[in-house]
Formats: structure tokens, sequence, C-alpha cells
């Protein structure tokens, strides 16, 4: 299998400013599920860090006294600590809106203080659409001296409060706060990714496209600045030491870099028309899929994105669409919540009229009955090409603010039945089908070590395993929760149905506030990403 039958050509990415490769070969990919997984590995490799090495990050929030371990370090003194120590710490966070809005900005501020002090320079970075933000989670970890040590995490899991739960799903001791429905530490489910080999350094190219753009940093934000101004906040990003070459290959993963920049002025010099190759690169893998596609995802909004699984659903009759997705909305009230939902009661009305019997949505809870927040961002496609980011499905996520993926074809055949799902002679690829089955058995209460996937493999199988267990639990909570819990923690998702003088005032607020269009005006006019 060629990778270009997948991944995008350069012709097809239509960014030819950047200097971000096509894609890369010879990677190897880990996904790390749940937040607890994901920062105990990120100690590791901070605390690994020598003096000359690079550390560089980009995040939405970050909270400077979030424990990555139980008994910490916080994040705030794992970088602080590395600065002391003489790594080149370089961090840019979103500037964010208000806190009182129910957003971060004073916390990313002393983070930025926090580390800066020690040595290091975090900026808050301004630079976006007007009513975006930076979504990017990204650590690059590099070694000049010992490039086959480096790493990288992209993903959906941001440096910040509730993030640090496990499979148990109890929710992380340090909460943000969110609907009651949730609890007081919400459960969280989400996923990361740590890279190795030569998809490096399109990660830390990534990061650098970003912080040499001579743009002011508050471009657009008249008080940031001059708040700024008056703190003493360093608006000047200091030049960053030389890149170094690739790491050696290390694994049989070819991982492409997708991002989201939008349409904005001014222009990002390494994206002057703005980037959506995440939109393109999920377009190129759906168009492909004749099995299934299984999401997982916070949102799943926009009737532009939902069209995109409906063509596919007409058009190949033996797909089916599998999404694990929120019970509710974060946010509670009576002007931010009908919005939340209406977006997505559209665009999942928009799949099941193209397909009512193949298309199948869950929400998770866990074993007390406490719905999951989940906030991961995962596709996987006949078990061949998967990607996992910070982006959402829908449509700010894919032209709005800016996002960051990675897609995966592993060159690894899975030689378990059926060797190749699709019929399109790709076969199936062993990371695509573990990321699907790790997720799968967790969902189902299976052993975790695969002892029991023999109807999780085959598509049609699995399908059905995966609806007969959530039936079941419905079943058993609609008959008052008589005998004991059936397995499995999956509910079939009832979105609801806003009245039509709620719909009246949510849908425009959805679209041009909680969902807006980052994309230049041809290419709404035509349609395209």
């Amino acid at each position: 299998m060629a990778p270009h039958t997948w991944l995008l050509s350069a012709r097809e990415r239509a960014n030819p400013v950047s200097e971000l490769p096509v894609w890369t070969s010879g990677n190897l990919a880990e996904p790390l599920i749940h937040g607890a997984a994901y920062f105990d590995r990120l100690v590791s490799e901070v605390e690994a860090l020598e003096a000359g090495d690079h550390l560089f990050f980009t995040d939405w929030r970050g909270d400077p006294d979030q424990r990555l371990r139980p008994d910490g370090p916080t994040v705030a003194q794992l970088f602080a600590q590395a600065a002391q120590r003489g790594v080149v710490v370089k961090g840019l966070i979103w500037r964010s809106h208000l806190d009182a809005l129910s957003y971060s900005e004073e916390e990313n501020r002393n983070l930025s203080e926090t580390i800066s002090a020690a040595g290091g320079e975090v900026l808050l970075d301004q630079r976006v659409r007007r009513g975006g933000s930076h979504h990017q989670k990204l650590v690059v970890l590099r070694h000049p001296r010992a490039p086959e040590r480096d790493v990288a995490f992209a993903g959906g899991i941001d440096l910040c409060h509730s993030r640090r739960d496990d499979d148990e799903h109890r929710g992380d001791p340090q909460a943000v706060q969110m609907s009651t429905r949730y609890g007081e530490h919400p459960p969280w489910h989400d996923v990361q990714l740590a890279v190795r080999g030569p998809a490096v350094g399109a990660l830390d190219s990534t990061f650098r496209e970003r912080w040499t753009d001579p743009t002011p940093l508050d471009s657009e934000n008249p008080l940031a600045y001059l708040r700024d101004r008056l703190r003493g906040a360093d608006l000047r990003p200091d030049p960053l030491p030389d890149q170094p070459a690739d790491p050696p290959p290390c694994g049989p993963h070819h991982v492409q870099v997708l991002r989201t920049y939008p349409a904005v002025r001014p222009r990002y010099p390494f994206a002057p028309d703005g980037e959506r190759t995440v939109a393109r690169g999920y377009t190129k893998a759906v168009r492909r899929a004749r099995r299934l596609i299984y999401l997982e995802d916070q949102y799943l909004w926009s009737t532009e994105v939902a069209d995109l699984f409906a063509r596919a659903l007409r058009e190949n009759p033996d797909l089916h669409l599998v999404a694990v997705v929120p019970r509710y909305p974060d946010v509670d009230g009576r002007l931010a919540l009908p919005p939340n939902t209406v977006g997505r009661e559209q665009a999942l009305s928009l799949c099941e009229r193209a397909a009512p019997d193949r298309v199948h949505v869950f929400d998770v809870e866990n074993h007390a009955g406490t719905p999951v927040y989940v906030h991961a961002k995962v596709c996987v496609v006949d078990d061949v090409w998967a990607s996992v980011g910070s982006d959402n499905f829908n449509r700010r996520s894919w032209t709005h603010d800016s996002e960051l993926s990675c897609a995966v074809l592993d060159e690894t055949r899975d030689e378990r039945a059926p060797t190749d799902p699709a019929g399109l002679g790709d076969g199936a690829r062993l990371f695509a089908r573990e990321l699907r089955l790790r997720l799968w058995r967790e969902h189902l209460d299976r052993d975790p070590a695969g002892g029991e996937d023999a109807d999780l493999v085959d598509p049609a199988d699995a399908v059905a395993a995966v609806t007969a267990a959530a039936d079941a639990l419905r079943r058993w909570y609609d008959s008052g929760r008589v005998g004991p819990r059936p397995p499995g923690r999956l509910l079939p998702h009832r979105p609801e149905r806003l009245p039509w003088y709620t719909r009246a005032w949510a849908l425009p607020a959805y679209r041009l506030l909680y969902d807006p269009d980052g994309r230049p005006l041809r290419a709404r006019w035509a349609g395209t990403w």
C-alpha cells in the first residue's frame, strides 16, 4: 500500500509556504489513553532532560498547580525545574478569555510568569482569528546530543485541571468547573499520542513556525496590550536554538502532521491563506471508508462535517459509523446549553437520515453511573488509518482555531481475520486496529490484554457486540436496575430535542459564536476545505 492512497499529497496539503514535510516515515507512535498515563510519561521524559536539551510546548490552558502525579510535581514545578537545570524551555499558551467567562486567562498568565521566572520563556499568544483560540496541545522534547531519545506528545490533553484521570474514571481531584451532571470531580476520557522518529522534527517545526511569526503576540487586542505593558510582560520572543536534525528512524509508522490555521489578518507567514489539512486529511480518509468509521469526539457538531459522513454512508451500503460522545455538554445554563445542544442534534440527524440502521452513537459512564466527559479526538477508518489530535469534528476546529493532529499509517499488517476488512487490498494495520480495540475493551469491560476480542475484530461482529452491550445496560436501567449491572460502560446516546422557540435563537448563536467559519470567502462559497 502506497502511503499517498490515504495520506495527503503535497498538492492536497495546499500550503506550499510551510516547510513541514508532507509526511514522515520510520516513526513509532504510541497512544497514551487518559491523562494519568500521559502525565506520568511526561514527568519521566522531562526529568531526564539535561542542560542544552529543548522543551517546547503549546497549550490551550495550563494550570500551574496541576499535579502530574498524585504526589506531584505540578506542571509549573516540572517545567521550571527543567529551566533551572539549563534546559531550553519555550512555550506558547493561548492568551484566553476572562476567567469570569469560564476561561483561563489568569491560570495561563500565572503559568507563563512562573516558568519565565525560572529561566524559561512562555508567552501568551493572541495571534488568532477574532473569537478564536490556540487549541493545539503539543510538547516537543529534543536531545541535540542524543537524537534517538527525542519524543513529542500531541493530542487532546491540556496541561490543566480535570485531565489526570485513568480507566476507572473517578475524575481528577483537581477539577474544572463544568456541568453539575458530571459531579464534583468530572470523569474525563482523553487520548494523547507519544511520537518518536522523524515526525518529532515536523512537530518541532510546527512550534518554531508559530514562535518566529513576527506578528505582535497581542494583535487585535489593545486592552491586552495595555495590561501587558503595565505588568512588564514579555512580548518579544527570544531567538530559538538551531533546530537539530530529525531523529533517526525507529519504527514502522508513517505520520502525517495535520493542522488548522484560519484565514486571518495579519496573515500567518507559514499559512498565508490559512491551513485546513485537518479537514482535508479526514475528508480523504473518510471517502475511502467501506466498513467502519470509529470516532471519539467532544462535540461532533456541524452539518458540513456530518455531510462528509452522510455521503460516505449513502455511497457504501456496508459502512457503519460508530461514535462515542459526551452525554451532556460541559456547560449548564439557559443561555449556554441550547447552542451546545442544537449543533450535535443537527449533525446526528443528518447522518441518521442517510443510514438509519448504520449510525451508532453512544455516551460513556463509569461503574458508579456518573457520565464520563469524552474529550478525546480520535478517528479510526477501516482499521487502516487513524488520527489522534486536538481537533473536534466541527467547523470551528476544521477552519477557525489553531489545531494539531497526527494521522498514523502503519506498515505492519494485522493478521487477525478479517485481514482486509474494506476489501480494497490495503489490509488491516496493527496501529489502527489495536487503537480501536484498546478503546473498545475499556468501554465494554473486556480483558485489557485482548483475551476477549473474538467478536470485536470483524467490523460487523464488532458493531453488533457494542450495540448489544449498550442496549443491555439501557434495559437494566429501564427495568429499575434489577439484578447485577451488565458489563460495559456505553449507553445509546439520546440527544435532547429542543423546542422550536429555543432552536429559533440557539441555532444562529451556535453557527455564529460556537461554531464559526474561518475559511477564506472563496472556499466558503465553493463549499471546500
